[in-house]
């Protein structure tokens, strides 16, 4: 069995150049041992179609759809399609912060990258949302298993720069959505704790299920610093020159005062909130993303 657990702690996985090869590793090194699949379909009732793709089972195609258009396309049954996944994935300035070997938005993005190379093995659809204070690049859901590369892409394209609007862009991305499915939110959540509950809310009401992964760099975490220290902003601009030492129980408290709230806020609205901290093995995200959704949704 070839050798994968060397390459799931992040500061391994950080020298691999290439998303998808990483998101790879990290699947397969999960997924060494396990004998059943993460995600079951309900049915077998016609559900779409969709372009055909080399892999895809020929007994799938569709041959009368093919004789009216000239085009391959494959059936997809519920049970191929039980999952329709929307990431969300926060694509702003302070997702660049890193104190370790990758950044919260490479952390962030090697997870979603896993989690969808996951769903499109069971040609479940997947779709990827990037924004800052706008939408900066969408691909909706499909459930080809060319989708892992031009997702791949378009996360490593990105660079996190700009500020972010997170409530408000939230609400619009739900306006967007126009079939019910799995909303999984990735980011580092540096918003008001109403406006983003205010926007989750949004995607249950509009009968989503909802995951939200809050990245976490460990110097957020645990506030290492001492003596004076220049603290810049990431998004907004400007800096604080401070004695790191004298704020930083008041700091602390805030920090874990907003990461109870919020955990509690989702709990009410029935959301699954999952921290992940960028200095954590990604198979064990991975692992407890998959255990959160092991009833379905």
């Amino acid at each position: 069995m070839r050798e994968y657990r060397k390459y799931l702690d992040p500061a391994a996985l950080s020298r691999i150049a290439g998303l998808e090869v990483r998101a790879r590793h990290v699947v397969e090194g999960y997924l060494a041992g396990l004998h059943r699949s993460p995600f079951h379909g309900r049915s077998v009732e016609f559900a779409e179609h969709r372009p055909y793709s080399p892999g895809d089972e020929v007994q799938h195609i569709d041959w009368r759809l093919w004789a009216r258009s000239d085009r391959f396309y494959v059936k997809l049954y519920e049970a191929e399609s039980n999952v329709r996944a929307y990431f969300l994935m926060d694509a702003s300035g302070s997702m660049a912060y890193r104190s370790g070997a990758m950044s919260k938005y490479d952390y962030g993005a090697t997870l979603a990258a896993s989690l969808a190379y996951l769903l499109l093995m069971q040609q479940d659809a997947v779709g990827l949302t990037l924004f800052d204070t706008e939408v900066r690049g969408e691909l909706p859901p499909t459930a080809s298993p060319a989708r892992l590369q031009g997702f791949c892409r378009a996360l490593e394209e990105n660079e996190p720069r700009r500020q972010t609007n997170l409530g408000s862009l939230l609400h619009s991305i739900a306006e967007r959505l126009a079939r019910r499915g799995l909303v999984i939110l990735i980011s580092d959540l540096m918003a008001p704790l109403k406006d983003i509950m205010s926007a989750l809310q949004r995607f249950r009401f509009d009968g989503h299920s909802v995951i939200l992964v809050h990245l976490i760099d460990p110097a957020e975490r645990e506030f290492p610093f001492d003596g004076n220290v220049r603290f810049e902003g990431m998004e907004a601009g400007g800096y604080l020159l401070t004695n790191a030492r004298q704020v930083r129980a008041a700091y602390l408290e805030s920090f874990h005062g907003f990461q109870q709230a919020l955990e509690a806020a989702c709990l009410r609205r029935q959301i699954d909130y999952l921290p992940a901290a960028t200095d954590e093995r990604l198979d064990t995200a991975l692992a407890r993303f998959l255990t959160s959704q092991a009833g379905g949704y």
